[in-house]
């Protein structure tokens, strides 16, 4: 006598080994795929996008959801990170980093040096 077939308990059932899908055929016949569809470039644009060569350098974040504590993230590429919760603090924050807009290394450097 032959012992009955196991049956699996675990694991994920078994798949069919898939196979890997045919290029369709073209209106001529030939299955060759096509390398680029009709109407997109086939080379990349220049950004047509022309700056005056400004670009941010301060960061004021400022979170006041309703009923809940708020918050503001004071951040520069000059090193500086500050954050403050609460409304005295918030806005005290947000009264700094206007004013270091004045004082900031980087932003008087820019300033001097611009046409």
């Amino acid at each position: 006598m032959s012992a009955p077939p196991r049956s699996r308990l675990e694991g994920p059932p078994s798949t069919p080994r898939l196979r890997l899908a045919e290029p369709a055929p073209t209106g001529s016949g030939s299955s060759a795929p096509k390398v680029v569809a009709e109407g997109v470039p086939t080379a990349v644009r220049p950004d047509q996008q022309i700056g005056d060569g400004r670009y941010p350098i301060a960061w004021l974040t400022i979170t006041a959801p309703r009923g809940a504590i708020p918050t503001a993230t004071s951040v520069c590429e000059c090193g500086r990170n500050l954050f403050a919760a609460g409304r005295r603090k918030a806005l005290a924050l947000i009264a700094d980093h206007t004013d270091h807009k004045t004082r900031c290394p980087l932003r008087t450097t820019q300033e001097r040096t611009a046409p």
